[in-house]
């Protein structure tokens, strides 16, 4: 079953360190230790889907998510925070001293539901600035926005404009089999730094 159970504050301790903890092992020549499920409870033991995010002096690291829970919250988590370290295909792999400076952001993503919309301009209406994350999906083209966008798009055209084009789909397009989800997402993050050695992130 998905979690839909609001993150305590240890819950939300919990997966910041195991997120670190992860990038600061392969930064150092170690294997990544990944969290075994039984060791935790409540949410973290539940089907999760997430966002981990990693930026260096408000530049960009990594970005790596899914909108779908199929594996437990902890264990999702620390494979994003792998894959954004290493596997971001838009940018290197983080070295020890980006693990050093870096910041370490998470987004548990609740549930995506349907929006009834059918045209580019009754999604601009019906979005919330600050709320929706948003999903598109005509089969060919395929792109989310996280809700954190809207702290640099404030504005519900911009925003959908710069989803359109994350899909390459011309402004205003609407293709056929257009489905179109919104989801929210619970953030919170590490601002760093914290030692090269990744010491203290267990």
């Amino acid at each position: 079953m998905t979690t839909t159970t609001a993150l305590r504050d240890t819950d939300r301790r919990a997966l910041l360190e195991v997120s670190t903890a992860v990038v600061g092992d392969v930064v150092n020549g170690r294997r990544p230790r990944l969290p075994d499920p039984a060791a935790f409870d409540g949410p973290l033991r539940e089907l999760g889907a997430s966002f981990v995010t990693l930026e260096r002096g408000g530049q960009l690291l990594g970005c790596i998510g899914t909108l779908v829970a199929v594996q437990p919250l902890v264990v999702d988590v620390a494979r994003h925070a792998l894959d954004a370290a290493f596997a971001d295909p838009r940018l290197p792999p983080v070295t020890r001293d980006d693990f050093a400076q870096m910041s370490v952001k998470v987004s548990v993503l609740s549930p995506p539901e349907p929006m009834a919309v059918s045209t580019f301009d009754e999604l601009v209406a019906a979005v919330r600035p600050g709320i929706d994350g948003v999903l598109v999906d005509d089969g060919r083209h395929r792109a989310t926005l996280l809700p954190s966008v809207w702290d640099h798009l404030p504005v519900p055209e911009r925003f959908v404009e710069a989803l359109w084009q994350k899909a390459g789909l011309a402004r205003g397009a609407w293709p056929a089999g257009m489905a179109v989800s919104r989801y929210a997402t619970e953030e919170f993050g590490d601002p760093g730094p914290r030692p090269p050695d990744g010491s203290g992130s267990r």
